[in-house]
């Protein structure tokens, strides 16, 4: 049922999860265009919001918007990414109420930016703080696919690689290493 939802959206990556490994049934990575659209459209499938929180990574800032249905099992996580040189996404306040708080401390923390927001305001943190304290230091931040939990892809985009193991691109490095050290 939940695909038929993901078919409507431009999706860049959609995969489905094994919930006793992940806590998910749905990873679905989007467009930061697709926000709004995806959360309505699981508005009308009778989703809730359970949160929304950021990841401060190599690539950017992951925004993970996490979603359930009382009804059956329909845990989805939306991944945004959000370039660190213009964090800025829509807000879903006016498809969700509840998003107004988890977009005012994501903004707190991490100085995300919500256009549309009506009152982003600080929610935890002192007004006159000049300072996001979850952002990183450049050199501190992980790599996402350091991070994420494997799922099966079910479809991607061309050339969508935000989920190759960072190992994997390590062991070529070593290979391309080790043949040259021995002049092959």
């Amino acid at each position: 049922m939940m695909e038929t939802v993901f078919d409507q959206l431009s999706t860049q990556c959609v995969a489905k999860c094994d919930y006793a490994k992940t806590g998910l049934h749905w990873s679905v990575f989007l467009p930061a265009s697709e926000i709004v659209r995806a959360a309505k459209l699981l508005y009308k499938e009778e989703c809730f919001l359970e949160d929304i929180t950021a990841i401060d990574v190599k690539e950017g800032y992951l925004l993970v918007y996490r979603f359930n249905h009382m009804d059956r099992p329909c845990r989805v996580a939306l991944r945004v990414l959000v370039p660190h040189a213009a964090p800025k996404l829509s807000s879903i306040s006016h498809v969700f109420h509840g998003a107004e708080w988890h977009e005012r401390e994501t903004h707190d923390f991490y100085g995300i930016e919500f256009s549309g927001h009506p009152n982003l305001v600080p929610l935890l943190l002192p007004a006159d703080l000049d300072v996001h304290p979850l952002q990183k230091e450049e050199g501190a931040r992980a790599s996402l696919a350091d991070l994420l939990t494997p799922c099966e892809v079910v479809r991607a985009e061309p050339g969508f690689d935000l989920l190759t193991p960072k190992a994997e691109e390590e062991g070529k490095k070593a290979k391309t290493s080790g043949a040259e050290a021995t002049g092959a």
